[in-house]
């Protein structure tokens, strides 16, 4: 049999239960939360409102990709209770629900280690694998599928992937790529500190750093966990990360401002692996499973077949005048840089891609000698800001064969200080080094593509627009305005399967 190149399986991993009414919740259920949707009201032209309904990740997989659940006469066929049931073909394009808190013996629930959920995975692996390819050992060999979880359950994903202790069925090696909706890869930080390992309380430990580290079978680098050892490709690897934690419950109060009220920022993505941003929680009405920001981002890093880059090199940060004349004059002048970028495809009803955003706490932080003069911070180049890592997908272009988007850039300085001292009277609040909205335009050929730009602000983004500039980093838009600010927007755009 010959399967698809793109349309493999999709088994989703459901997050952390911590009560036994929760996980006997969760069981109650047949998707687990992945068929959940949300509805968003929009103003219009009239002044009236318009309700936009998102069905759900399950439900759109379903009406636009063609996947089938794997529910039949009340039966699950990827994990049937009786053991000698004979295996029953499944379509390749199929979603499956890992439902590692119900028993394998009868419909309740359990509470599984992280180790026994990642065993129980690699088994349904194996079997989906067979139910797909049936006896056809060349489609056995060349079948993949894609894990696609949600906060614990991108723990249990690494596991499997990580831990050969957890994979009896060597099923690791089907997986092509693995989707995140906000897991703590690096942990739980609450009030400034890691989860403590002692907490027992629910499996909370689950979280803490040593005990992740232990049941993956990995070393901290650097103290960090949120690596993957060279056992999986980090690059088909994407984490989708929160930035609000307004609409989370109560622990958004320990959590803190940079978090999706559960995971914080900095501890909800791989290293080296592509990341978005959104404005979203952890869960609930404004969660991020049930989103279409989430969705959109789901299939374009699964099915899409561009990858682009987006990141930044400052060349002149100027001061505002009253500091130049301080820093002249001999005075210390310290300070650092904010840098934003929302990015939107063209569409009937467009939603950010990627958010990084000041005001989200989600912004991109760098200190001024890291990007100006790198050595005097033991770097051997600058740190140089990534502004977005976004999937584009080619098929959803509708009319020539251009794809648009418009890319919201801001650079804001922090407060300075002068001697030590923060002088912030002389500072207009929220002042923009930089500011602009730009139009990039991706025009597919039989070369390859060509990418053009137009600054938005002062002129229309549907018109031709500029080709780039080119030097030995790549493709870049120039950057300037008369504040003196200077920079290059470097655009890295890849083919991707």
């Amino acid at each position: 049999m010959a399967l698809h190149p793109r349309h493999h399986p999709i088994i989703y991993v459901r997050g952390f239960a911590m009560t036994e009414g929760a996980r006997e919740s969760t069981v109650d259920t047949p998707y687990m939360g992945f068929n959940q949707g949300s509805t968003r009201v929009r103003q219009q032209y009239d002044r009236s409102f318009e309700h936009y309904i998102f069905e759900s990740p399950l439900i759109r997989l379903m009406k636009e990709y063609g996947y089938q659940d794997v529910y039949a006469e009340g039966m699950n066929l990827a994990e049937p209770l009786d053991e000698d049931a004979p295996f029953q073909r499944l379509p390749q394009k199929s979603l499956i629900i890992h439902r590692y808190y119900e028993s394998e013996e009868e419909a309740v629930s359990q509470k599984p280690s992280i180790v026994e959920a990642a065993q129980r995975l690699s088994k349904l692996i194996n079997r989906v694998r067979l139910q797909v390819c049936g006896d056809d050992t060349q489609a056995q060999q060349d079948f993949k599928l894609y894990l696609v979880a949600h906060s614990m359950g991108g723990l249990i994903c690494r596991c499997l992937l990580q831990n050969d202790e957890a994979d009896p069925y060597e099923s690791a090696k089907s997986v092509d790529k693995v989707f995140t909706y906000g897991t703590p890869h690096n942990g739980i930080e609450l009030m400034g500190m890691n989860v403590p390992r002692f907490l027992g309380i629910g499996d909370a430990n689950n979280f803490n750093r040593d005990r992740i580290a232990n049941y993956l079978k990995i070393k901290p680098v650097e103290g960090r966990v949120d690596h993957l050892n060279g056992r999986f490709p980090p690059e088909r690897f994407c984490c989708l990360v929160g930035t609000n934690p307004r609409d989370y419950n109560l622990t958004r109060v320990l959590a803190g401002k940079a978090s999706d009220g559960l995971v914080t920022i900095d501890n909800a993505a791989i290293r080296d692996a592509p990341r978005v941003y959104a404005y979203l929680s952890h869960s609930g009405p404004q969660g991020m499973v049930n989103s279409r920001e989430g969705y959109d981002n789901l299939v374009r890093f699964l099915f899409g077949d561009y990858k682009m880059l987006i990141w930044m090199r400052p060349q002149q940060l100027p001061l505002p005048p009253e500091f130049r004349k301080r820093h002249e004059a001999g005075r210390k002048v310290r300070g650092s840089y904010l840098f934003q970028c929302c990015i939107k495809p063209r569409g009937d009803d467009p939603v950010p891609l990627s958010e990084r955003s000041i005001d989200h706490s989600s912004a991109v932080f760098r200190s001024f000698d890291e990007l100006l003069k790198p050595q005097k911070v033991g770097l051997s180049k600058p740190h140089s800001p990534i502004l977005a890592s976004v999937f584009l997908d080619s098929k959803r272009i509708e009319v020539g064969k251009t794809m648009l988007l418009s890319a919201d850039i801001v650079v804001r300085s922090t407060d300075f200080r002068i001697d030590g001292r923060r002088i912030s009277r002389r500072q207009l609040p929220d002042e923009n080094l930089f500011r602009e909205t730009l139009s990039i335009k991706v025009t597919l050929n039989k070369q390859g593509w060509v990418i053009r730009s137009i600054t938005a602000d002062d002129n229309w983004g549907s018109g031709r627009g500029q080709p780039l500039l080119k030097d030995e980093q790549g493709e870049y838009i120039q950057l300037s305005n008369r504040k003196g600010f200077q920079a290059r927007l470097y655009v890295d755009m890849q083919r991707w399967q």
